[in-house]
C-alpha cells in the first residue's frame, strides 16, 4: 500500500520536509516513488510548495495521506512565493 509523507531533510535543528509517495511500512527517509512537493516550517510563513496535480494522481490509485500531508493538501497552491515589483 502505498501512502504520502514527509521525509526529513535539512541541517541539525533546521528542518526542511520533502512530501513524497512510498511505501507504507518503509523508512522515513527510506526510498521513495516520487517527490511531489515539499514543507519549510523555518520560514515566516511556513513555506509549502506541492504538485497538487500529481497529489491527486496517487490519491486516486489508492495512496493514503498521513495527517500532516493531508493538512497541508489543504492549503492553496504556490506559484511564486516572492512576485518581482
Amino acid at each position: 500500500m502505498l501512502a504520502i509523507k514527509l521525509t526529513r531533510m535539512g541541517a541539525k535543528k533546521r528542518p526542511f520536509y520533502r512530501i513524497i509517495v512510498t511505501e507504507k511500512r518503509s523508512k522515513r527517509d527510506g526510498r521513495f516513488v516520487e517527490a511531489l512537493g515539499y514543507y519549510d516550517p523555518i520560514k515566516q510563513p511556513a513555506e509549502v510548495k506541492i504538485d497538487h496535480e500529481r497529489a491527486g494522481f496517487w490519491i486516486q490509485r489508492g495512496a493514503q495521506p498521513t495527517d500532516t500531508v493531508r493538512r497541508l493538501l489543504k492549503t492553496p497552491a504556490v506559484t511564486n512565493l516572492n512576485p518581482a515589483p
